[in-house]
């Protein structure tokens, strides 16, 4: 079965953001409707969903040309245009009723080797097939995605005894590979995986926040980083989903679970939510929820909402010295602390966890599932088994027992619930035997490798590891994957090494961002003490290093995936080839600093310009693109994105799911290393004085309307400076070493500046860039 045109009907929030994510793949989709009640355009439910897509934040769409792939129409009288679907998606109400007459009519329409599944977050299977005919069973099926689709991983898979296998492993396979989803299998069971524990989790925060008398703020500062949860915490996640959604999941789960379930515990809306979502408080999508922006004397004010009195204040950081224990003690300190805002988190936690485990194995045999639900799902860094292993399950099982509390069978081992004592990666069943996690052919991870070896290389920044082959993988590994010397000394002893001992070197690291860049903090020290002959020294070494990279004896790949910022960019610049995962975020951004790129960016990204197949002739346009993108430090929105700015090249590769990028980029650079030869040299044909004049008048035009600040004039003039080639002429091209001696000399003149300073200084502080 291959998957090449797909059906969404029902263009609600999800509807829509599952049809854009598709397009994303590049396949064509139909999005239908209802025929509005005022039918003067009958497609137009659909159509509006698009043109909200088109404005979404965070975008839906990868390439919003992909827009062009969506056919929108309703259901009155588009139907029949089903016929050549190979994947009808229905999400619809959560009314049963409504989506078995849609099947009815969806069994008359699609072909026979059609799949149909739905979108369902908690009906069961069984139900949406009840009373429908063989024929339709066989090819019908679960397919539950995560809002937003295009950046919530998970895909829940729910199949029945009559599903033919032909149909779940074809959508398993498309999901995964053209849609970068990870697909975990879950039993016909209330709210599936996902839904069970993550809603029990959100309901026991909030029913015991109230309760105790917990601030919002509070229970969000607890509720996450020191968890590995996201920011949002308890509160802010549940005004992203929408208050008024906590009402029907309540109703459908009492009716669906078994009375003994202790989601019964917490399955009641508190009075306050009540009176929130009849006043139209519910949430971002609403007049503001459990936090609110309102304006004072013209300012936007964070306020947030009191669990008792429901009036709103200014919000207030929560100072919690629990927390600030815990980062230098660890989670049982933490869960043990005195404070009462860490004795809630103990409370939602092991009732949380201890959930966890009692749905095992009534939602799923294996463990690994739940986890992967979780992380990818809700985005939590740890799934609950994982998160209960760093906490320590024989801590974490005696407290129980000091409070009297039952213990879930699976933890009655007292034993880890993952080991890596054979060197891989295994779980632990029921019986406290362990299994070896299985990994998809075509998945690669860095973090099975360091399990089973040991670095060849390895400083405080930066490892070299072999991954087989012949084929060796430089990993950054400080904050943020930041660069500094330890990183230059690590992919120069690098070079050296592969030159010796391998076939070809890939760059990638697991982390959720591939670097952010050059690390500030060094150079504000630099700056400070008025140490010019560090700072000299630190951007001579990037400029030396990465030349070194880019002409090699062996091909580089870099394989990144997140942030690739500032030095972070330049870098994938360098590489022979980019092995990108599809959400890669890269650009030169360093005049939001008061810098300009000094670790070649500006050599390469003008090179780029000049090359473009397509662009305008003559030298000035592509020094102009080029000034426009550097001194906007444009980011890429997608790796697609990355490709229309130029940052990267049409031979570059693009992996929609990262679990498979380091093997792709392994792939490639296998590929790469027969008969391979560095690149040549590049002249560069640029006019110097001339464009540099030309620069320097737009400058100034956008200086006189507004859109420049005094000092974007001075980095734009530097940067001009560097993109025309200083004081050179036509008639001799530069070559690389003039480009990057353009580089360091506006790099210097510009760090020793007080407006750079202040940039700098903003920026470390805020993480926000000053316009000075």
């Amino acid at each position: 079965m291959n998957i090449q045109k797909v059906g969404v009907i029902g263009a609600g929030v999800m509807g829509a953001s599952i049809a854009a994510h598709i397009t994303n793949a590049g396949i064509p989709v139909y999005l239908l409707d209802i025929v509005p009640e005022s039918a003067s355009n009958r497609n137009g439910v659909a159509e509006n969903a698009v043109k909200k897509l088109l404005e979404a934040e965070p975008a839906a769409f990868m390439d919003k040309k992909n827009v062009r792939l969506i056919t929108t129409g309703n259901i009155e009288d588009d139907l029949p245009k089903l016929a050549d679907a190979d994947w009808v998606i229905e999400a619809i109400i959560e009314n049963p009723q409504i989506k078995q007459s849609l099947y009815q009519k969806l069994e008359a329409v699609c072909k026979a080797d059609c799949l149909i599944s739905s979108n369902t977050s908690t009906l069961p299977l069984a139900l949406l097939v009840k009373d429908m005919p063989d024929s339709f069973k066989r090819r019908f099926m679960i397919t539950h995605f995560f809002n937003p689709p295009r950046y919530m991983r998970l895909l829940e898979l729910v199949s029945s005894a009559a599903t033919d296998l032909t149909f779940v492993k074809a959508v398993s396979q498309f999901a995964d590979i053209k849609l970068g989803k990870n697909c975990v299998t879950c039993k016909d069971t209330p709210g599936f995986i996902g839904n069970r524990i993550g809603i029990y989790w959100l309901l026991y925060g909030l029913l015991d926040a109230i309760k105790n008398g917990i601030t919002i703020e509070q229970a969000d500062a607890v509720i996450s980083a020191p968890f590995g949860i996201p920011k949002t915490g308890i509160f802010g996640l549940l005004d992203l989903v929408g208050l008024d959604l906590i009402p029907p999941i309540l109703k459908g789960m009492k009716l669906a679970l078994p009375s003994q379930d202790a989601f019964h515990e917490v399955n009641r809306l508190p009075d306050i939510v009540q009176k929130m979502i009849n006043e139209g408080y519910t949430g971002r999508k609403g007049k503001g929820g459990f936090y609110r922006l309102n304006k004072v004397d013209g300012v936007r004010i964070k306020e947030s909402i009191n669990l008792v009195t429901g009036d709103y204040a200014t919000s207030e950081k929560a100072d919690l010295s629990a927390i600030k224990d815990a980062q230098k003690a660890g989670l049982q300190v933490l869960l043990s602390h005195p404070e009462p805002v860490a004795q809630y988190a103990w409370r939602v936690l092991s009732n949380t966890l201890c959930y966890s485990a009692s749905l095992v194995p009534e939602i799923s045999d294996d463990i690994t599932e739940i986890d992967a639900a979780m992380r990818d799902g809700y985005n939590w860094k740890f799934g609950p088994f994982e998160l209960l292993d760093k906490i320590g399950v024989s801590w974490f099982v005696d407290k129980l027992k000091s409070e009297n509390r039952p213990i879930p069978t699976l933890l009655a081992t007292n034993s880890s619930l993952y080991s890596t004592d054979s060197g891989r990666l295994a779980f632990a069943d029921l019986s406290g035997n362990y299994h070896p996690v299985q990994r998809a052919e075509g998945v690669l991870l860095l973090s099975d490798i360091k399990q089973q070896t040991k670095p060849l290389l390895k400083n405080g920044s930066a490892s070299l590891w072999d991954i087989g082959d012949s084929v060796a993988c430089l990993e950054f590994h400080s904050k943020m994957n930041t660069l500094d010397m330890d990183s230059m000394a690590m992919i120069n002893q690098s070079i050296d090494k592969v030159s010796r001992e391998f076939k070809a070197l890939v760059i990638h690291n697991d982390a959720e961002n591939f670097s952010a860049g050059a690390n500030l903090g060094l150079l504000m020290k630099a700056i400070h003490e008025s140490d010019w002959p560090t700072v000299e020294l630190l951007i001579k070494t990037g400029q030396q290093t990465y030349q070194r990279l880019k002409y090699a004896p062996f091909p580089v790949v870099a394989a990144p995936s997140g942030l690739a910022l500032g030095g972070g960019c330049e870098i994938l610049f360098h590489c022979n080839a980019v092995q990108a995962h599809a959400e890669l975020y890269m650009g030169l951004v360093e005049v939001g600093v008061g810098l300009i790129p000094g670790w070649g960016g500006c050599k390469e990204y003008l090179r780029r310009c000049l090359m473009q197949p397509k662009r305008p002739g003559g030298p000035i346009p592509p020094i102009i693109k080029a000034f426009q993108t550097i001194g906007l430090a444009s980011v890429s929105k997608s790796a697609f994105d990355a490709k229309e700015l130029l940052y990267l090249s049409t031979n570059d590769s693009i992996t929609m799911n990262k679990d498979r990028l380091l093997a792709d980029a392994k792939t490639k650079a296998l590929a790469l290393s027969k008969d391979y030869a560095p690149p040549k040299p590049y002249l560069y044909p640029i006019p110097g004085k001339t464009a540099k004049v030309l620069l320097n008048m737009g400058i100034k035009a956008f200086h006189l309307i507004g859109k420049a600040t005094d000092y974007d004039v001075i980095v734009s003039g530097q940067l001009a400076h560097v993109l025309s080639g200083g004081e050179s002429d036509f008639t001799a091209p530069l070559s690389e070493d003039n480009i990057l001696a353009l580089e360091l000399e506006a790099f210097l003149a510009l760090v020793k500046r007080p407006g750079t300073l202040a940039r700098l200084d903003h920026m470390l502080k805020t993480g926000k860039p000053l316009r000075n």
